[in-house]
């Protein structure tokens, strides 16, 4: 297994959509593997394969929940069906979210409480599951990469203000940035 480095936002792979996985093969499972050991690395509880720089639809996580869902798992060409996301502004205390691609900071985000997801394994069996809470804004968080959003395309006004003059002010946006799990410092202090 292999640790990748991290795209940063503004690496294009991260701002456009992912392709269809086709072909379930080895090296469809040794990719997720390297995910799964990237994500670790990073302490991170999900990774998609375009923060690694792989356009196709593909995303790993680790989080417990209370859904009865395994607390390790990975999807293959995903679909996202979500419950409404609340009109209300979110709660800076409990509902500040983070990724790997936007090292370090973190932003108040509202995001839909409960999400269905479908998709595929690793070796191309149906898996379909039910989150709610956390674990739910994990799935849509890693969903998005997908599509070619960072969860820092979703904040509202006030809080979209803020992400960009963090970005501005780490250089951030441009192409070429990555970080190294395991080599650089843990953006977020694990």
């Amino acid at each position: 297994m292999t640790v990748h480095p991290i795209t940063i936002t503004g690496e294009p792979v991260l701002h456009r959509r992912a392709l269809p996985v086709e072909a379930f093969d080895e090296e469809l499972r040794t990719l997720i593997a390297d995910m799964f050991e990237t994500m670790d690395r990073a302490n991170g509880v999900g990774l998609a394969a375009p923060q690694i720089g792989v356009g196709l639809r593909i995303f790993v996580y680790g989080m417990e929940n209370d859904d009865g869902v395994p607390p390790r798992g990975v999807l293959v060409n995903p679909t996202l069906v979500t419950s409404k996301v609340p009109g209300s502004a979110p709660d800076p205390d409990e509902e500040s979210e983070g990724c790997l691609s936007v090292p370090g900071e973190s932003f108040p985000l509202k995001r839909a409480e409960w999400a269905r997801v479908s998709g595929f394994d690793g070796d191309g069996a149906a898996v379909e599951l039910e989150a709610t809470g956390w674990f739910a804004r994990c799935m849509q968080h890693e969903y998005d990469h997908l599509d070619g959003k960072l969860y820092v395309d979703r904040l509202d006004n006030r809080q979209g203000r803020k992400a960009a003059k963090a970005l501005k002010h780490h250089g951030w946006g441009v192409p070429g940035l990555t970080w190294m799990p395991g080599v650089d410092p843990d953006p977020f202090g694990h």
